[in-house]
């Protein structure tokens, strides 16, 4: 059985972000996307176009020395949407964060166009971006 397009197009994204590879994340992306990242903390926001979205990346790599990375447990899309499955590891100021969160994403023609970030315990994420 093949991988759905987007399937592929979202890995690449995933694998091209923890290479620090932005290049391959800009193109991966749609000119208008917009991002969403809830909570109540310094990363708290809705981000829209490219230029915001790679804004937010250098902070959250800004505020944790580089260490933010996501373990992908696993992974599904079709023609419209997506859904990930995650494991968030990051250092900031002597604090630790390892927390599940599940990314929910809308593709169009290969490029991610919106996406949200759920994560199992809100409260731990917002305690240690705060």
């Amino acid at each position: 059985m093949t991988s759905h397009p987007n399937l592929e197009s979202a890995r690449a994204g995933y694998e091209a972000f923890a290479a620090g590879d932005m290049a391959t994340v800009n193109e991966l992306f749609a000119d208008d996307i917009v991002w969403h990242s809830g909570g109540n903390n310094i990363l708290s926001g809705d981000y829209q176009g490219k230029e915001a979205v790679f804004n937010f990346f250098g902070r959250l790599m800004q505020e944790s020395d580089g260490s933010f990375k996501n373990d992908i447990h696993d992974m599904l899309a079709n023609d419209e949407h997506g859904v990930a499955l995650v494991t968030a590891t990051a250092t900031r100021g002597g604090k630790s964060l390892e927390a599940r969160a599940v990314h929910i994403f809308h593709m169009r023609d290969g490029k991610m166009t919106e996406f949200w970030a759920f994560p199992e315990d809100q409260s731990q994420f917002d305690d240690f971006w705060s």
